[in-house]
């Protein structure tokens, strides 16, 4: 026995891809954000907003990664003469 969709129906996939912009990188490294904001984030796991825009809930240790690039690059604009240590 066969089963017929309704009539006028048909089953419909999707094929269109999003072209990767990078947005997985961000997982990959440790982000700039105020410390308050941090500690209040993994206390109520509640979201925060890294510099570079990135907006996550924190749950990992940031020591096991490299420093967000771009992070960095923004901290060091903002603290001009400062040695990068966060």
């Amino acid at each position: 026995m066969s089963t017929q969709l309704t009539p006028g129906a048909e089953t419909v996939v999707d094929e269109r891809t999003k072209p990767s912009l990078g947005d997985g990188d961000h997982e990959r490294f440790s982000h700039y954000v105020p410390k308050d904001k941090l500690t209040e984030a993994m206390v109520m796991g509640t979201p925060v907003v890294a510099l570079c825009g990135k907006v996550w809930v924190p749950s990992r240790d940031p020591e096991r990664f490299p420093v967000c690039p771009e992070c960095k690059e923004i901290w060091d604009s903002l603290n001009p003469g400062d040695d990068g240590e966060e």
